[in-house]
């Protein structure tokens, strides 16, 4: 009896890994423990090199240490390697649902790359959990201005205003979504608030040149903005929205010298190529707008406007094909991107693919009806773009 007993036992150790010794995997445990405050402290100190390893080292000891999966995600949102990092991070996330750091981080990566709506649920669940969370809902308001939720963005946002009534950036934001969530009373209170903290400064006349160009008062906003000039003329993205203002203003030479200063100040900004290339197209200078759209997407390569434009070209010129690309390219990295269904089923229809055309233009109609159905007085608005504020974090 003792032998058939101890044969099934032969069996289950022949099948499964062997126990492994309790003392053995104490000291795993602490060599983990000690290679990753190593790692932590070289992270902390900018050795990224240093810390991926020992991070490395850690997951190869304990391959359920979300910690480690976490800090290397962070290692690649350090290099900008955004696609690693959400790789780590989501590995993290599914090792530790709970860690809400995980999840605000997920959200960063979206936001630095300009992904919003992939930000907003991240965020969302961060704030749930902890609403006193201010970096998540401050991301989290910015997210729902970008994306034109501005009820959404005053309801996440209000609540920081004993912290951050003293922050321009912030009570430019807020007046912003209260203005056009129809919050009268919140816009003004925003606006008092910014002209009291902003006084005399070139800092406060720029944002207050951009909160008049987004309520379409272009002349006002281009008063503001030369005060400005007149006090800070290398103020960043001070000739970015000064070119705005004269292409409104149907100053195309004027909005052209605007955009190529700021291109000189930062040569490395993707916005003012974009803007240049929509004037160049307003001006009928095809070549010189494919020029500046291509060159916006050198710099940022996730500028679905410019993409959509280059579709556009590419369409006049026949290249149906490279049209194609670009086209779907944009809707990939933005699906609502204004008019980008209609290029695409454009293109579409040029090819011969006739059904596939009437679903990009059935999804463009529907597109233009939810924009008309949500603010008739703003379904035709240009929306002034923000990039500062998307370098912020």
């Amino acid at each position: 009896m003792l032998g058939v007993a101890a044969h099934p036992a032969r069996l289950s150790v022949q099948n499964s890994p062997p126990a492994e010794n309790p003392a053995t995997a104490k000291d795993r445990q602490g060599e983990a423990r000690r290679i990753f405050q190593e790692g932590q402290a070289a992270l902390n100190g900018g050795e990224l090199d240093h810390a991926e390893a020992a991070f490395l080292k850690v997951l190869k000891l304990d391959r359920k240490s979300a910690a480690a999966h976490a800090n290397l995600g962070v290692v690649e949102m350090r290099r900008k390697n955004w696609e690693r990092a959400l790789i780590e991070l989501h590995a993290a996330q599914a090792l530790a649902p709970q860690m809400t750091g995980i999840r605000v981080n997920i959200g960063l990566v979206e936001y630095r790359r300009a992904n919003y709506e992939a930000a907003i649920p991240p965020f969302e669940s961060a704030v749930r959990d902890q609403p006193d969370l201010f970096q998540a809902r401050y991301l989290l308001g910015l997210c729902y201005t970008f994306v034109e939720r501005p009820a959404d963005a005053v309801r996440t946002l209000e609540p920081l205003w004993p912290q951050m009534s003293k922050q321009f950036v912030y009570l430019y934001v807020l007046g912003n979504a209260a203005f056009h969530s129809g919050n009268r009373a919140l816009d003004e209170k925003a606006s008092q608030r910014l002209v009291e903290v902003g006084g005399d400064t070139p800092e406060f006349h720029l944002l207050m040149g951009k909160a008049l160009l987004n309520r379409d008062d272009d002349q006002k906003a281009l008063g503001e903005l030369k005060l400005a000039a007149a006090a800070d003329p290398n103020l960043p993205f001070l000739h970015f929205y000064m070119g705005i203002a004269y292409r409104r203003l149907s100053r195309p030479d004027l909005a052209e010298q605007e955009f190529r200063k700021d291109i000189e100040l930062a040569p490395d900004e993707g916005y003012n190529y974009e803007q240049l290339g929509k004037l160049y197209q307003q001006m009928g200078r095809a070549d010189e707008a494919e020029k500046a759209f291509r060159g916006a997407l050198k710099q940022e390569p996730r500028l679905p406007a410019s993409l959509t434009e280059l579709a556009k070209i590419d369409l006049r010129r026949g290249d149906t094909d490279r049209a194609l690309k670009e086209a779907d390219q944009a809707i990939k990295l933005a699906p609502e991107t204004q008019g980008v269904h209609f290029v695409r089923g454009q293109i579409l229809q040029r090819l011969g693919r006739a059904e596939e055309a009437r679903s990009e233009f059935e999804i463009a109609r529907k597109s233009l009806e939810a924009a008309v159905e949500r603010d008739r007085a703003r379904s035709n608005r240009e929306t002034v773009p923000d990039p500062e504020l998307a370098r912020q974090p």
